[in-house]
Parts: structure tokens; sequence; C-alpha cells
């Protein structure tokens, strides 16, 4: 298993309860997850609940009721209410990617699941009866009978060049909050001046038993600009975020220096093989993509779902990857195509994509059918991906339980 991810650590503790013998190798030498906040939806809730794990990740994360942008003259440009998904007391679940990490490499650990560090790998390649990484220091591992590939999407395993870097990457920063500070505690906000610049706020909830609570803060950026960024006085940089929201001021001041923010690229790509001989890729290392629709963990997790799975019911470790990736392929098809499509309408430099979609779909994502389809895309449900892989959804009033001690008030401020 190569990746100490959502996909690779999901996977490793599945099929370790499956009874396979299980190696996670890691390139950093302490395992940690890379990036700030991250949105749990109700696909991925269903593969950590069926692992016994769903409540405790819920305490750690804060209840996201909606989705909302607004346009810099006020229009509302997206308002996703998960009301409208017609499951009861369903919500999405803001959190930071180290207590999701956390959770997950804990598990792993108790389970007794052998962690390697330290093991950049570079490639992979088949011997007799299995397959082997290599790793950059021309060291590589023993014969595996599977390799798994959660590496991400800049993943080397045979797929050489990295491919589709995104134009827009975002600078994130991790932010502690107050109970006072004037911010909705169950939104996903963000503001938005045409396509070319967005930033937004969402709540992540607590690290740790006793830490402080968090928002993750994220503006949007070209690749390209990133480096005139580090060069220009933040200063100048946060008058041009107080400009489009005037109301994250209390966030700005708490970011002293650039090395406050972490830049995140993102790449749209899907591999040209999602599995091969006696190897089979899961999370982005098969399927990369923009971060708009906020599935990349919860794709993540129903892969390492679906790969179980396969493995269970397969005849041979051959026939358990096709039917892995025959279970997912359509699902991630569908969200690939998707995301492809709403991505320039809300980071592009073109005029068109923000007018069609402020003028054409916010209003009609308010109405009926097209409400409830734009609530099934945001929760990681169009297409029925749950019944194709035997799953349910979570119980939404034992998590909401879980997560009472921390619960918003049902009229929260809005930044």
């Amino acid at each position: 298993m190569a990746g100490c991810g959502p996909a690779g650590l999901t996977a490793a503790l599945l099929l370790r309860r499956d009874g396979h013998r299980v190696t996670l190798y890691e390139r950093f030498e302490t395992p940690r997850p890379l990036g700030s906040g991250l949105m749990l939806q109700p696909s991925g809730m269903a593969v950590l609940d069926r692992m016994g794990l769903a409540e405790t990740v819920a305490r750690r994360g804060a209840r996201i009721d909606a989705l909302l942008g607004i346009e810099e003259h006020g229009r509302i440009a997206l308002e996703a209410p998960y009301a409208r998904l017609g499951v009861p007391d369903a919500f999405g679940i803001g959190i930071h990617r180290a207590s999701l990490f956390g959770v997950l490499y804990e598990a792993v650990l108790s389970q007794g699941i052998e962690v390697r560090t330290g093991h950049e790998v570079t490639t992979s390649r088949t011997s007799d009866g299995g397959r082997y990484l290599v790793f950059s220091d021309h060291t590589h591992s023993y014969t595996h009978d599977l390799i798994v590939d959660a590496s991400g999407w800049a993943s080397r395993i045979d797929e050489g060049e990295q491919r589709g870097l995104l134009p827009f990457g975002a600078l994130w920063a991790s932010i502690p909050i107050t109970p006072d500070d004037p911010h909705a505690r169950n939104l996903l906000e963000q503001r938005y001046r045409r396509a070319a610049q967005m930033v937004g706020v969402l709540p992540i909830g607590s690290r740790s038993e006793g830490a402080p609570q968090e928002v993750a803060f994220f503006w949007s950026l070209r690749r390209v600009d990133h480096e005139q960024w580090h060069k220009t006085p933040l200063g100048v940089w946060k008058d041009e975020v107080r400009k489009l929201w005037p109301q994250v001021d209390f966030l700005l001041d708490r970011l002293t220096s650039h090395d406050d923010l972490t830049f995140a690229r993102y790449a749209h790509r899907t591999s040209r093989k999602a599995h091969g001989n006696r190897l089979v890729r899961i999370g982005d290392a098969w399927h990369s993509a923009s971060p708009q629709l906020g599935q990349g963990a919860n794709m993540a997790l129903l892969d390492a779902w679906a790969l179980a799975a396969g493995l269970r019911e397969g005849r041979s470790v051959a026939e358990g990857i096709r039917l892995t990736t025959r279970w997912r392929r359509e699902h991630v098809a569908l969200y690939q195509f998707v995301t492809a499509a709403f991505t320039p309408m809300f980071q592009s430099d073109l005029a068109l994509w923000p007018l069609l979609r402020d003028r054409m779909m916010a209003p009609l994502s308010r109405f009926g059918p097209v409400a409830r389809i734009q609530a099934q895309l945001m929760s990681g449900l169009f297409g029925w991906p749950l019944q194709t892989l035997g799953l349910d959804l979570p119980d939404y009033s034992a998590l909401a339980a879980a997560m009472a001690p921390r619960a918003p008030s049902s009229t929260p401020s809005k930044c």
C-alpha cells in the first residue's frame, strides 16, 4: 500500500480486518496529512459509519448545514442546504485533515499494521508471482500479491510525468477562533468576484479534546501568481480580501506573515489505467479533481470500501480489482465530468462562466428537482454510489448527539 492519506489508511484498515497482511509505505519520515480543511459528505460518512469510526470523526469536526456563496454585489450565487437532500437531519462535516488523519492512523496502529516511513515510491515492477515497489534511494520492497497505489494525484507509480495541473490553486490557513467571533458556525461560506477571486471560510472543529475550534480560510490564486504574491507585502493582499469580504477582517488580523498560509495546487486527471497486473489505484492516484464539489476524501473512502469488497467477492486478486474498478467507474466518471464543468464557474478568468452561474444556475437551483440534484451532487450521492457498494447512510441523529457539545445555534450569524 503506497500512501498514508485517507485512501491508503482506510484501505489498509479494511483489508487488515478481512485478514490480509498489509504494509503501508509512506514517503515522510513521520506520517502526516497535507492541507487544511475538507468536507466529509454523507457518501464518505457512510463508509466511516460501517467502520465504526463515524462518531469519533464527527466529534472532531463541525456540523455544516449548507453551502452559501455570494458574489461581490450581494447576489446569491450558490445556496445548497442539506435539507434539500430529502434525508432527515442530514448534514456535512467540516474537519481538519489532521483530525481525520489522526482517527484513521490511530486505528491503523491499533490493528498492528506495519507502516514503513521514509520510503518515497518512484515506480513498481512485476516479478514472479507478485509486484514490488521501487524507492527513490533505488532500494525496493519485497514482493507483494497486490500493490495499492494511494499516493495521490502526483503518483509516480507507472504513470510518468505529472499531468493535469489546474491554473488555479488556493492559499489555505487553519485559524483558531473564539466563541464570540462573528462567523457562521454551521455554513461553508464563500464570496466571489466573478470567477477570478474567491475567499471562503469553513468551520473545521478542533484537532483534539481541549484544543481550540478552528476555521479553514482559503483564497483562490493562479499558480503563476503565487511567487509574486509571496513578494508582495501581506497588508496589500489583506486589503484586497477585505474589499471582497470585509467581515473576515477578524481572521485576517490573525495572519501575521506569508508563512501562515500554504499554497495548494490541484490537478484534474484520470489515470490511463485504474488497474493492472497486481496493481490498483484508488483515490487521487486514480482520479483527481478541483475541490469545488468537495469530494476528494469522500471518493477516496468509497474507493477503499470498494477495494475491500472486491477482494472479498473476487475469486482471485485479478478478479477482485476488476470488480473494484467496475463498481466505481461510473460514479468516478460522473463526478470527473461534473467537476470539470463546474470548476470554470468558480475559478477561471473568463467572464461568461460566472455570468451563467449567477444568472442561470443560481436561480434554477432554487426550484424542485434541480435543487434536489444539486444537493445530491454536493453530498456525493448522485449516481447511487452507496447502493452499488451495499452501503447505507449513517444515523444522523446519533452523529448529531455525538457533536452536541459543539452544536451551533439554530440562528447562526453570518459573515
